[in-house]
């Protein structure tokens, strides 16, 4: 992926997917979204990768879908097998990144509007640029917010907030996005990639690959969880197959030994099913 439309880099353990059509800010098109799932899935398969950034070329992060054929840019066809409405393209993204096995840092490095912000929802952490400004546009547009926005967006800032800026179709400033909880930080434009590249390597240092993918399935599935209950049945399923795994032997000898851990299971091994 080195002359396409998202380019896959690496920074040590830490890989960089890279939305990169920075003469059209970015626009999001279907060859992009099935970019960005192949490069995700390179990513999961890849056990010497630990953390993923997602970020932009140039000087926007993502300026929504790409409009050039006007006014007939969401007239869509039908789906050829269910003959209804086909997948939302942002939607596939969202879900992708929501099912990463690694964590995801979004470096929002300018602008990103209607798909580039709804899609980077389920990022772990979002870092953004000063420059960068957050386009709930769909309403103004005749459409309706899409990316499964409509689950991520309440529980990143709470329904109040996701209705004030999805009914109103608003530009949200980086400013207020720190306020109210979209993104965790805003940096210098020069820095938000490093920045997001250092709070990545945080996350994994010293850490176990799969005890890290376990547990972001449990706290992101969690949040649909009808009760506390549900949580405990996993969490305990959880425990006990961690319990008796080479990491915990290693992770508690390595404490005991005031020593680094060296983890020896690996992601690409498999994970166990804790929600069946």
């Amino acid at each position: 992926m080195n002359d396409d439309v998202v380019l896959l880099e690496r920074s040590g353990e830490i890989a960089i997917v890279r939305l990169n059509r920075p003469d059209r800010l970015n626009a999001f098109t279907y060859d992009m979204c099935e970019r960005i799932v192949a490069a995700l899935d390179e990513c999961d398969a890849d056990d010497d990768i630990r953390a993923v950034v997602l970020t932009g070329s140039g000087r926007a992060f993502c300026a929504g879908a790409d409009l050039a054929a006007g006014g007939e840019t969401f007239v869509l066809g039908t789906d050829p097998q269910t003959g209804g409405a086909p997948a939302d393209q942002g939607g596939l993204v969202a879900l992708r990144l929501y099912a990463s096995t690694k964590p995801i840092i979004a470096a929002v490095n300018g602008p990103a509007a209607g798909v580039g912000v709804t899609m980077m929802l389920p990022a772990d952490i979002r870092i953004a640029s000063d420059t960068a400004r957050f386009g709930f546009v769909f309403t103004r547009r005749g459409l309706v917010p899409e990316a499964c926005s409509s689950w991520f967006l309440p529980r990143v800032v709470g329904v109040s907030t996701a209705l004030e800026w999805t009914l109103g179709g608003k530009m949200v400033p980086a400013t207020e996005a720190l306020e109210r909880g979209l993104v965790r930080e805003v940096v210098p434009a020069d820095r938000v990639l490093a920045r997001a590249v250092e709070v990545a390597r945080e996350l994994v240092a010293g850490t176990a690959p799969v005890s890290v993918a376990l547990t972001r399935q449990l706290m992101w599935r969690m949040l649909g969880a009808e009760s506390p209950e549900v949580a405990h049945r996993a969490d305990s399923q959880a425990i006990y197959v961690r319990g008796a795994s080479g990491d915990v032997r290693e992770g508690v000898g390595a404490f005991l030994a005031k020593r680094e851990p060296v983890f020896p299971d690996r992601i690409s091994e498999g994970l166990p099913d804790l929600f069946g």
